[in-house]
Parts: C-alpha cells; sequence; structure tokens
C-alpha cells in the first residue's frame, strides 16, 4: 500500500537548526540586528516562525459566510441613489450601504424594488433620531430585511468634536432607540483612528475602549454591533488586526453578557492614497482588500482608485468592485474558512497585538475611559505622536509611496482633474473636544508639487 505521508521520508528541522544554518549563512553578522525588525507597535517580527517555539492560547473566530461585496452609495437624489443602488447589485454587488444626507428621506422610495434575500443593507446616519431609527426598523420588521442601523454618537464626538445634542441626550436617544429597535442599531466608526495615523495597537484599543462606553451605557443591546474598520498596507499585521479585533471584543462583551459576535465592515484606508500616480491605489486597495478577507471581514466595501479627487462615477465604482468580484470568484477567497488558520507569524501577530491592545484598554479605563480621555485630549496627543513618527518615515523616504515619494512621473499633472478637495480641511469653530482629523501621508508633497503645475 502507498505511502501517503509525503514528508515521512524527511527529518524534521527544529528552530535551533534552522537558527544555526542562517547565523552560518550570515557569515559573522548579528542575527537580531540584520534580521530582525521592530514595528510601530513595539512588536519584534522574526524572520521565521516555528511551531517548536509557537505556543498560542487564543482561537480565532472567524464569520462562517463569506465575505459579502458592499457598495457605498450617498443618497441626495432617493430617485437616482435607488437606481444605483439596483444597478450594483445586478452587476456584482451583494450588500449596499446608504449614508443618508438628512432625516427626510422616505426609506420606502429609497429601497423599492430593492431585493431583500440575502442582502444587507446599512444606513449610516449622520444624525441621532429616534423616529428615524424607527422608521427603518419597521420597514425592515415589515419586509423581512436585513438592515443595519449606524448610529455612532461618540463616532461623531471623535470626528466633529461635538455630540449630536449633548452626552445625556445623546444616550437617552440611543437607549430608546435600543429598546425599541429589533435589528442591529449600533456601530463603532474605528477607521477614522488608522486614518488619523494611529498604530493597530492604538486601533484596536479605541474600538474596545469605544464598545465598552456602550456597554456601559446602554443596559440592553440585543444586537449585533458593528464596527466599520480601516485596513491598512502592512498585509500581514492587518489580518492579524482583524483577528484579534473579534478575539477582543468577544472577550469583552462576554463580560456583559453579550453573546452576538461583532459585525465587520472593513474598507482600505486613505491615509496612503496619493493624487499623483493614481492608478497605483488599485494595487494598494487590492492587497487591502485581501487583509480584510484573510482577517475576516464580514463585509468589504472597497475605495475607488480616485476616491480622494474625484465625485463618485461609474467608472471608478465599477473597477472597485471588480476587485473584489477577481478576488471572490476567480482567486476563490471565498472558498476556504479561517485560511490564515495555523499560519504560526499571523497567530502569533494577533496574539501578540491582542495582548499589548487590551494592557493599553486596560489603562484607558483605569483613567476614566475613552470619552474621558477624549475630552482631555490623551486619545488625542497618542494619535498625533504616533502620526508624526509615520510621516517623518515618509518624509525621509524611509516609507514609500510608488509614484509620490519614490518613482515619480514628473509629467504627471492634477491640477485641472480635481473635483474634490483632497486635503485637510480647516473649519475653525467652538468645540467640545480637539476633533480627530484625518490625513493622508502625501499630502504636503502633493499641494507643494501642485502649486508647481504649469
Amino acid at each position: 500500500m502507498a505511502n501517503n505521508n509525503l514528508f515521512s521520508d524527511f527529518e524534521a528541522v527544529s528552530s535551533k537548526q534552522w537558527k544555526q544554518q542562517i547565523q552560518y549563512e550570515l557569515k559573522g553578522a548579528d542575527y537580531n540586528e540584520t534580521l530582525v525588525w521592530e514595528s510601530p507597535e513595539g512588536i519584534k517580527v522574526k524572520p521565521f516562525y516555528h511551531n517548536d517555539e509557537t505556543e498560542v492560547n487564543l482561537d480565532a473566530i472567524v464569520p462562517t459566510k463569506p465575505f459579502a461585496i458592499v457598495q457605498n452609495i450617498f443618497v441626495h437624489d432617493v430617485k437616482k441613489s435607488n437606481a444605483r443602488a439596483l444597478e450594483t447589485l445586478q452587476r456584482g454587488a451583494e450588500s449596499v450601504r446608504f449614508t443618508l444626507e438628512n432625516d427626510a428621506i422616505l426609506i420606502e422610495e429609497l429601497m423599492q424594488n430593492l431585493p431583500l434575500e440575502n442582502v444587507n443593507y446599512y444606513f449610516h446616519l449622520p444624525f441621532l433620531s429616534v423616529e428615524f431609527s424607527n422608521k427603518i426598523n419597521d420597514f425592515a420588521s415589515k419586509n423581512k430585511a436585513n438592515i443595519f442601523i449606524q448610529n455612532d454618537p461618540i463616532g461623531q464626538l471623535v470626528k466633529d468634536g461635538n455630540w449630536f445634542e449633548n452626552l445625556e441626550k445623546d444616550f437617552e436617544k440611543l437607549n430608546t432607540i435600543a429598546s425599541k429597535t429589533t435589528v442591529p442599531f449600533l456601530t463603532i466608526s474605528s477607521g477614522i483612528y488608522q486614518n488619523a495615523g494611529a498604530n493597530i495597537v492604538q486601533q484596536l484599543a479605541y474600538s474596545l475602549a469605544q464598545a465598552n462606553e456602550y456597554f456601559n451605557r446602554i443596559p440592553a443591546i440585543n444586537q449585533p454591533i458593528t464596527i466599520e474598520v480601516a485596513v491598512g498596507t502592512n498585509y500581514f499585521f492587518e489580518i492579524a488586526k482583524l483577528r484579534a479585533l473579534r478575539i477582543l471584543f468577544n472577550t469583552l462583551a462576554s463580560e456583559y453578557n453579550h453573546n452576538f459576535d461583532c459585525h465587520i465592515v472593513a474598507t482600505p484606508t486613505k491615509r496612503n492614497k496619493t493624487l499623483y500616480d493614481y492608478n497605483v491605489n488599485m494595487l494598494r486597495t487590492t492587497t487591502e482588500c485581501m487583509s480584510a478577507i484573510l482577517g475576516g471581514a464580514d463585509a468589504v466595501a472597497n475605495l475607488a482608485y480616485d476616491a480622494i479627487y474625484h465625485k463618485d462615477n461609474e467608472f471608478g465604482d465599477r473597477i472597485s468592485r471588480n476587485q473584489l468580484l477577481v478576488l471572490k470568484h476567480e482567486s476563490y477567497f471565498d472558498k476556504v474558512n479561517n485560511p490564515a488558520d495555523g499560519a504560526y507569524y499571523i497567530e502569533t501577530l494577533t496574539e501578540q497585538l491582542a495582548e499589548k491592545a487590551l494592557e493599553l484598554f486596560k489603562d484607558i479605563e483605569k483613567n476614566g475611559g475613552l470619552i474621558s480621555q477624549l475630552i482631555d485630549g490623551t486619545i488625542q496627543r497618542k494619535i498625533n505622536e504616533s502620526a508624526q513618527k509615520e510621516q517623518e518615515l515618509f518624509d525621509s523616504g524611509k516609507e514609500v509611496l510608488l509614484g509620490t515619494n519614490k518613482y515619480p512621473n514628473k509629467n504627471d499633472q492634477m491640477k485641472n482633474d480635481l473635483e474634490l478637495y483632497p486635503f485637510v480641511k480647516q473649519n475653525a469653530r467652538k468645540t467640545l473636544i480637539t476633533p480627530i482629523i484625518e490625513k493622508r501621508l502625501a499630502e504636503k508633497l502633493e499641494q507643494e508639487r501642485l502649486s508647481q503645475e504649469q
């Protein structure tokens, strides 16, 4: 009978033997100085990982369903948005995220003739309204629609610097919504931390602290919580980030007897996207979407290659959607459940990120919690410190964005192609806290190049 064990004729090689061989190949160079590097999160990354040195004590929880392809639609004209949603669903999108302009929009008109079976609809609300949330909930109940209402007053505070009204009234409304809705009604918008320059440990800890604020202030959360995540360019770290996020959230949720897994919606970061040589953005978003999928995101909303300087357009939408369709239907990223399981490197990163994030989370809670530290400016200061370190790496050329600070195309002209203002906007006003500002790494360099265009 044939021996089906393909490796039975080979002796196992221990990590010690690998290190000895590597040391020999280095010809006297120091192993740690030459091959071990440290991430911005303080994690020392080794050149190889071996099972006799890997003891992982965390079990990563991953979705049992394949990731869904999400199309973002900003709703200004209801009829046009409805037609666009129908078209994108017919062309490969599997979920739709509506960002509503105001609470005067008619849900029935927006959802008219849209397929409801096996399609998730996300309603991102830039306002907090009990009445409007109830309308969405009533529509979902009546039509058996899968709807996620994305209320996030802490996210509003983080981004805008002010509550919708104030802390007490916002949470009074949120508790009323919690008591009256049967669909998921709560979102943690953690992508802003990544887009502002927070490192991965900070992103995880702040997301966890935000969840803890909601658990503490809303006694009855009887639906899954949505977490929106921005995915960066550090491929394996980002895979581990999403895995660690789910582990940390479920650990925290169990303390409040919240028995629902979180629902993760991932989007590529804007932080490394560029005006010049903009087609490279497609390569960046592809690897970022791959990280999101392998990390176990429930849904992925891709970022169009021209999103930072063009208004929504059919070509950009189609390309970004097709990137995900290729990953799903040609690269078969939906065919394997938890493909990162058992990869010693990713398993180790997941545990290290989770441990460091948990330590930072405990420190935040010991010092009053996320809201308190936002008000006293601690969170903003820590993010700024992390962002400045990354900016210095980019400015010095140690962190590379192709086509921008390395191998730029000097003939690129972008001044006449800007439909949107792609830089940080200054809006002086009175705020309760200093808002956390999203900023791309290439902004200063791009502004200099634009000023020199003929």
